[in-house]
């Protein structure tokens, strides 16, 4: 069996914003550290942290994240 594993879009649709890395961070409450650990898929958010990111980004969640 394959293991869904959650990949995004988000380096891309923070750019879109035209948001750093920190300034996206403030926005929904984490660290830079954590931003780039999602974008780079070290790290996987929780389902509350992804809705904030979506919403932050003014984006549908499929457009932020994929299988």
């Amino acid at each position: 069996m394959n293991k869904l594993t959650l990949k995004n879009h988000l380096k891309i649709c923070r750019a879109e914003k035209k948001l750093n890395q920190s300034q996206l961070a403030e926005l929904v409450g984490v660290s830079r550290q954590t931003i780039s650990n999602i974008e780079t898929g070290e790290f996987t958010p929780s389902a509350k942290l992804a809705l904030l990111l979506v919403l932050a980004l003014d984006k549908k969640f499929e457009d932020v994240f994929y299988f």
